[in-house]
């Protein structure tokens, strides 16, 4: 049987630009899947940043250009390639789009990334190979498969490939002006319903009407977005299209976040030599100058510092967790408010608090493998890697029951389950498991215990893989 190739159109993918868990999925899914089987094989598309370039520079292979047509523009397009973990990437070449500091964040975000979407097809000669799945990610890829169904399909082209879209957080829609359509993208009236919603462009609902399977990153999210509460404003969109939309759970790459092997740690370690954390604990206090004792229980927060993240109940109830004997590592970047706030407890609370306004990958696994706990009071978490991490570590999640923290750590009952749980999103709620964490601490041999068994967890791709494995089989229907 011929060999089935699933294209993933990605905005950004760990070890080449990162900013978040897209990355890592991105980075991580295509090497789990390409290892289970021989008759499907992923690779992996997306911008070239100038990070990309100053990183691997004289590695990438140049393959070709072309020009795309993007509304009344005419642009160039190169495409690099490079194999990495023996994966196939293309990444494709615009320095006015692309060639740029940060991968988001810019007044024509909107522009570049349509740029990329169209691109996708037009390169298809270059690369050599026409895939039969495009499986496209979050709002910035959205218009591969937009332009799939209504510029090619609807036109007699590409009808044999099936498209995925993967919802990793639906509360970033790509919403723009009406006039973009015409004006970016090239959609004229014909199908500018398609993409609009409540009077606006609106490209997640687009991908979601014409992607032939949604997913999402947990089985629990998938149910969430179909209500007002956790839709953003598309319950309506979610809800008609629900027959078609599967949560499954996102792995970690526990190569990656491996606490045996780990290059980052004073002390590498297993389940079975878990007192040696104890030494990674006391040299990250050493070099965050706080106070070293060994008795204190250690909790971080490895977030983005933003309001979804339950970052404001952290806010409401700091004075009333620091008034236990604990101390608090906080690491990340976002919004400017509570940067500031972090910033000030940890001023306010010298030798007890460390606030690190940054995104560090290296210095976040330092952490893992350094702490006691983890706390992650989300407010709406679509899957969560860092429970996974932090599992992977031995370092026990305190989390509130919702998305992929309610299907990837149940409560521990003294006995079973693998971290500690609160439902109501509620600061009180959220001290009181803070509360009890410190309590099982002071247990060492309990504390011990749970830590060595969620280390113990199976957290990898190879689950996940599978179902999405299956759910591509059944769009081609293979066996």
């Amino acid at each position: 049987m011929k060999q089935k190739q699933v294209l993933f159109v990605v905005a950004e993918c760990q070890n080449f630009a990162q900013t978040g868990g897209l990355a890592e999925v991105a980075g991580s899914l295509p090497k789990a899947v390409n290892g289970l089987t021989r008759a499907y094989k992923v690779r992996v598309i997306m911008p070239l940043y100038k990070a990309i370039i100053d990183k691997y520079g004289k590695k990438l292979k140049f393959l070709g250009s072309t020009t795309v047509a993007l509304a009344w523009r005419n642009l160039y397009c190169g495409v690099y390639t490079l194999k990495l973990d023996k994966v196939d990437y293309y990444f494709i070449d615009n320095k006015y789009y692309f060639d740029r500091d940060e991968i988001y964040g810019h007044y024509d975000d909107g522009e570049r990334f349509a740029f990329f979407s169209k691109s996708i097809f037009d390169v298809f000669p270059i690369i050599g190979f026409v895939p039969d799945i495009i499986h496209a990610h979050d709002w910035h890829a959205a218009l591969a498969n937009i332009y799939l169904d209504i510029l090619h399909k609807k036109n007699g082209r590409f009808t044999d490939i099936k498209s995925v879209f993967t919802i990793h957080n639906i509360q970033y829609q790509g919403i723009f002006d009406l006039p973009f359509s015409d004006d970016v993208l090239g959609i004229d009236s014909t199908y500018c319903e398609i993409i609009e919603y409540n009077g606006l462009i609106n490209l997640l609902k687009g991908a979601i009407v014409c992607s032939d399977a949604v997913t999402t990153v947990s089985p629990r999210y998938a149910r969430e977005i179909t209500t007002a509460y956790y839709a953003h404003g598309l319950e309506n969109i979610t809800r008609l299209h629900n027959k078609k939309i599967t949560g499954i759970i996102n792995g970690i790459d526990v190569d990656f976040y491996n606490p045996e092997t780990d290059k980052n740690f004073a002390a590498n370690y297993t389940a079975e030599t878990f007192e040696r954390k104890a030494e990674n604990k006391q040299a990250l206090r050493e070099s965050l100058k706080l106070a070293s004792d060994s008795d204190t229980p250690l909790i971080c927060i490895i977030s983005r510092l933003v309001a979804h993240k339950g970052l404001d109940l952290v806010v409401e109830q700091f004075d009333e967790i620091m008034k236990e004997d604990v101390q608090m590592v906080i690491l990340g970047r976002g919004d400017e408010y509570y940067q500031d706030r972090f910033r000030e407890f940890m001023n306010r609370y010298p030798g007890r608090v460390s606030t690190l306004i940054t995104f560090d990958i290296n210095l976040s696994k330092k952490i893992y493998g350094s702490a006691d706990f983890l706390l992650m009071p989300s407010k709406a978490e679509p899957c969560g890697l860092s429970q996974m991490i932090a599992s992977r570590y031995g370092t026990i999640p305190i989390v509130r029951a919702v998305g992929g923290l309610y299907d990837t750590i149940k409560p521990y009952d003294g006995e079973e389950g693998g971290g500690f749980v609160f439902r109501e999103y509620s600061g009180v709620e959220m001290t009181a498991a803070i509360r009890e964490a410190l309590r099982l601490y002071r247990d060492r041999e309990k504390h011990a215990e749970l830590a060595k068994r969620i280390m113990r967890r199976d957290f990898s791709w190879n689950v996940s893989a599978k179902s999405y494995l299956e759910l591509y089989k059944e769009l081609l229907k293979t066996k």
